[in-house]
């Protein structure tokens, strides 16, 4: 597997994109989705990674948004294609290294407690539960989590 920053305007991003759009609105109203659309992650600020694999398909991505002493996790994704291999914590793993090389403090993000796997990957990797930042709205959908650096 190899996960490289690119361009969340391409086409695989695309595909990617809204493969975790779809994922989310099978368990969410739209009003309890809170999501970057691809012109939205294309910022100086924003780092967009995608894994893929020895065929070179893209299978996963995420991104992360630069908010000075902390960053946050956007569209964390893995395709049907790419679970069961740990394409997830590797993103992760990914994403945590270059937060940390940016000088950030710390990792936030925001999830659902109807996305079970994903809640018990940021478990499972350092993250707890927090209260709402940044201009994020409280939500009764919302989990928010966070992970020191």
């Amino acid at each position: 597997m190899n996960i490289a920053v690119e361009s969340p305007l391409t086409q695989d991003a695309a595909t990617l994109i809204e493969g975790s759009e779809a994922a989310l609105c099978e368990v969410y109203t739209t009003d309890e989705c809170f999501t970057f659309t691809a012109a939205e992650l294309d910022d100086e600020d924003i780092i967009f990674l995608v894994a893929r694999n020895a065929k070179k398909q893209a299978i996963g991505c995420v991104a992360l948004c630069d908010y000075e002493i902390y960053g946050e996790v956007k569209r964390l994704y893995v395709a049907p294609t790419g679970r069961g291999q740990g394409t997830a914590r590797k993103l992760m793993d990914d994403l945590e290294e270059r937060a940390r090389l940016i000088g950030h403090e710390a990792i936030k993000l925001e999830t659902g407690d109807k996305l079970a796997a994903a809640v018990s990957l940021y478990k499972s990797i350092g993250y707890s539960v927090c209260g709402p930042f940044g201009d994020s709205p409280e939500h009764p959908a919302s989990l928010f989590m966070t992970k020191e650096l």
